[in-house]
């Protein structure tokens, strides 16, 4: 706390996804209208994307940190919260922002800063995959494939929607040969497009692609997507689209751990950012380690 009695906090910005300075402005004056004091002032850049600046703000003081950017910025800012007693404030501010949609946090930089100061807290499960850390979803194939295939100009200039014209390149990808060992069961072996391990089930445009994630339940929801033409694909969608309990070319499966095992080198993701290839993606769980600012009602 500092003389006033109220949180040190910092704030963590990138300033490519959005106009640092009025964010700035705007998550001063909803501290100031509270009476706390002005957040210390840290940017990202290519270089350092969020986890050595919380962490240097965490070591100078603050108790509460404000995160502005997109899921790549706050996976590097929650990997270095997780595990602590210091919250996290999502500013929403890139192009998926899954973490804030799951968790009910609006776009609005203003409505989101208040939850900072009279809204809830969430305990919420993160999921760590060769050292790092995700709190929406580990992917293996066809969703890395479209998020490389997406470029950046691209999605500043269409949104999520970006990601479907990149996807639409690789449909007739072929399939991975992979295993999938899912905590201490036997190895399914299966012929995939793309095997998702997801801390929460909401993706891109309010699509749910698995609504019984839920992102402090202790376990993953691991699907397995399995379509072998086009015309698998549109049905796949199509069922999402409409909801449908079990959706066809596509298993799900619950789990603490999950291992995938491919044939040869594969793309890979954490949360949209697209990481180095590998025949494996090894996937465990630190349930409930990161503290997230939410709505009052869902704290």
């Amino acid at each position: 706390m500092d003389d006033a009695g109220t949180p040190h906090c910092a704030m963590v910005v990138n300033p490519v996804k959005v106009d640092a300075g009025q964010v700035r402005a705007e998550v001063t004056r909803v501290l100031a209208a509270a009476g706390w004091s002005e957040p210390d002032w840290y940017e990202t850049t290519a270089e350092e994307p969020g986890a050595g600046l919380v962490e240097q703000a965490v070591r100078a003081g603050a108790r509460l940190v404000f995160v502005c950017g997109g899921d790549g910025t706050v996976r590097s800012c929650a990997g270095a919260l997780a595990g602590s007693d210091v919250p996290m404030a999502v500013l929403p501010g890139g192009t998926g922002n899954l973490l804030a949609a799951n968790l009910g946090i609006p776009t609005d930089t203003t409505a989101a800063a208040r939850l900072a100061v009279d809204g809830g807290r969430r305990r919420i499960d993160v999921g760590e995959v060769d050292g790092e850390v995700f709190t929406v979803m580990a992917g293996m194939g066809f969703d890395a494939h479209m998020l490389g295939a997406t470029p950046e100009p691209l999605k500043a200039r269409l949104g999520w929607f970006a990601y479907l014209l990149g996807g639409a390149r690789r449909l007739r990808d072929r399939p991975m040969r992979v295993t999938v060992a899912l905590d201490d069961r036997t190895p399914l072996r299966r012929r995939a497009r793309s095997v998702l391990v997801a801390n929460v089930g909401r993706l891109q445009g309010g699509l749910d692609l698995l609504p019984d994630a839920q992102p402090d339940d202790g376990a993953f929801d691991v699907a397995v997507v399995t379509p072998r033409s086009l015309a698998d694909w549109a049905r796949l969608g199509a069922a999402l689209l409409l909801r449908m309990d079990r959706p066809p070319r596509m298993e799900v499966h619950r789990c603490r751990a999950v291992t995938v095992r491919s044939v040869g080198p594969q793309a890979r993701e954490l949360d949209g950012d697209v990481i180095d290839s590998s025949a494996r993606l090894r996937a465990t769980l630190r349930p409930r380690s990161l503290t997230v600012c939410v709505p009052a009602e869902l704290g």
